[in-house]
């Protein structure tokens, strides 16, 4: 016999309020992921594009992995897997002065490091490296 004013799954009745806070928030960072990462992109694409003479002093890559899982009507699980690289190639300038840029033109390969030389640089991307061919002294 149920006690008097206790319904049925009463336990339960919070989940109702949590749940939807919870997909609430969720959703929120979502958006505000997408959002920021709009930004930096207008920021940099707006960016004025800088000549300067640097080094290359270090490449490094970023492999992030993604992984979606879809059930079918037949009951059978069917698991998508994609994977995204970013490269990033780390400059020093006369003054001392190191900074990471990504590379958005594909120059990961066509560096080394020790290369020196004008970069041009718009924004946090690295658009353009000319290597300097005479020896230094």
């Amino acid at each position: 016999m149920m006690p008097q004013g206790m319904s049925f799954g009463g336990g339960f009745d919070f989940m109702f309020t949590l749940v939807p806070i919870l997909i609430g928030i969720v959703f929120v960072i979502v958006i505000v992921g997408f959002i920021s990462n709009g930004a930096r992109y207008v920021k940099n694409a707006k960016s004025p594009r800088t000549s300067e003479f640097a080094r290359v002093v270090s490449k490094r890559m970023d492999v992030r992995h993604h992984t979606n899982h879809h059930n079918h009507d037949n009951g059978m699980m069917h698991a998508n897997h994609s994977s995204r690289t970013y490269y990033y190639i780390t400059l020093e300038f006369d003054n001392g002065e190191r900074k990471e840029y990504l590379d958005v033109k594909n120059l990961y390969g066509l560096v080394v490091e020790g290369d020196i030389g004008y970069a041009a640089i718009q924004g946090d991307w690295i658009v353009a490296f000319e290597r300097n061919m005479q020896p230094q002294s």
